[in-house]
């Protein structure tokens, strides 16, 4: 055990984000949606999008950009198929309804797809391709976000920084999972970084001039007026591939946005902007 690090009780932590979004108003069912989906995250060692965030949902929903009272609409219903709509209510709710309809779908039909538009963040994408794992099933998310990644030999951010996410069971104790961003890096690593004062890997993030930024407190600032970004995953022009990550984060791109009529690019914004 390292003497300078405190130790939480996964109960008492568990407890204590659910009272704080029961406080803003969040319905009971919902903060324990939001709750467990957070500390999954910190479970899971995914410190980036764990109890460091409460923060930001706190702030969010103070701002009135997320809404306490998730309403989702069904804009469009097939067998297989559905559109919803989330009303900028908490993204973790409307995700986890998409998925337990997708997972319904498939049980019927042998497949379910449900895209979603007008929501907000929702956590880990992996959380989601793991409720399909748990019915003897193989689960996909993705979403994107603001821009924050790079195009291939560009400096502009253009796209979000798009997580993939797959889960599928198998015949161990623990099923296959992927859960990552299509850029090297994403923002919560870049704060932990902060908290650490420690610098990040060269050539995870340029600026404007494209040279490497190695200062967190610098990347954060430029992430928040568009002068810095990403490389995709493989890194800078064709030499190490990088122009795979490129696509794979145009390709979350299209299925977060052209098939849900959603927002996309430039009309989305994020963790330190105004909007939904």
């Amino acid at each position: 055990m390292i003497a300078d690090v405190p130790y939480i009780p996964v109960v008492t932590l568990r407890q204590f984000i659910k009272d704080v979004l029961l406080a803003l108003g969040v319905p009971p069912e919902d903060a324990e949606t939001c709750t467990d989906v957070i500390i999954t995250s910190d479970l899971r060692g995914i410190e980036s999008h764990g109890i460091g965030r409460l923060k930001y949902y706190y702030d969010r929903i103070k701002t009135g950009q997320h809404r306490v009272i998730t309403e989702i609409e069904v804009v469009r219903e097939g067998p297989t198929t559905a559109v919803l709509d989330g009303h900028h209510g908490m993204g973790m709710v409307v995700a986890k309804k998409a998925m337990q309809m997708a997972i319904d779908k498939a049980r019927t039909y042998g497949m379910g797809s449900v895209a979603v538009r007008n929501s907000t963040h929702f956590g880990i994408a992996g959380y989601y391709p793991l409720m399909a794992v748990r019915e003897g099933l193989i689960g996909m998310a993705f979403t994107n976000a603001r821009p924050a990644t790079a195009p291939t030999f560009g400096v502009q951010p253009m796209l979000g920084t798009n997580p993939i996410a797959f889960g599928a069971p198998t015949d161990e104790a623990c099923p296959f999972l992927y859960d990552g961003s299509t850029p090297i890096s994403q923002r919560g690593k870049i704060e932990i970084k902060v908290r650490e004062e420690k610098p990040i890997p060269a050539n995870w993030v340029i600026d404007q001039n494209n040279q490497t930024i190695t200062d967190p407190l610098q990347v954060m600032a430029g992430l928040d007026k568009g002068i810095a970004a990403f490389l995709p995953l493989g890194g800078e022009g064709e030499t190490l591939a990088g122009y795979k990550g490129y696509g794979l984060g145009t390709m979350v791109e299209i299925l977060s946005a052209a098939l849900q009529g959603g927002a996309f690019m430039n009309g989305l914004t994020g963790i330190a902007l105004d909007g939904g």
